[in-house]
């Protein structure tokens, strides 16, 4: 009964892990997953085919959002770097995170948290880190804020800042 509930466990933190991996670097698997789709599974076999993927998905800048265009500054350099392990049909995460090697800024690009739809009481079930996160994002501080119903009107009153752009 015991190894049961172990084994349980395990796959509950297996599964938990997994999830938070994939929102460790959430922009650059989105870019990464939409280049793969770009092209099709013989050329993503070849490395000078992915490296000109690449660069016709940067260049299509009308298309992407704002943290799109920020990866694609970050990968452009390094494209021969991230064609190697895309070519060998590596995951997406992983190749992320062996590009964050060369630019440890790639995995920190993270999409906003959207506000606009949640009603007060779905905000306030965020976590005071999160609500910081939020106003971080949208460059405004809350000073003299202790609790966490303060962060969480701050949050409700500086929604119009909440874009895309930087």
């Amino acid at each position: 009964m015991k190894f049961v509930a172990f084994l349980l466990a395990l796959a509950y933190t297996a599964t938990v892990a997994m999830a938070a991996e994939v929102k460790e670097c959430e922009v650059c698997v989105k870019v990464m997953d939409d280049i793969r789709a770009s092209i099709s599974k013989e050329d993503s076999r070849k490395k000078p085919l992915v490296e000109k993927a690449m660069g016709d998905y940067c260049a299509d800048e009308d298309k992407l959002s704002a943290r799109e265009k920020k990866i694609c500054y970050y990968i452009d350099p390094i494209k021969r770097d991230v064609a190697q392990p895309f070519s060998l049909g590596m995951p997406s995460l992983k190749v992320c995170k062996r590009i964050t090697k060369s630019n440890p800024e790639i995995c920190t690009v993270k999409f906003p948290v959207k506000t606009e739809k949640m009603e007060k009481k779905d905000i306030s079930k965020l976590r005071v880190k999160q609500l910081k996160a939020i106003l971080s994002e949208r460059g405004v501080e809350c000073k003299g804020c202790v609790e966490k119903e303060e962060f969480v009107k701050k949050v409700q009153e500086t929604e119009h800042l909440s874009g895309d752009e930087f």
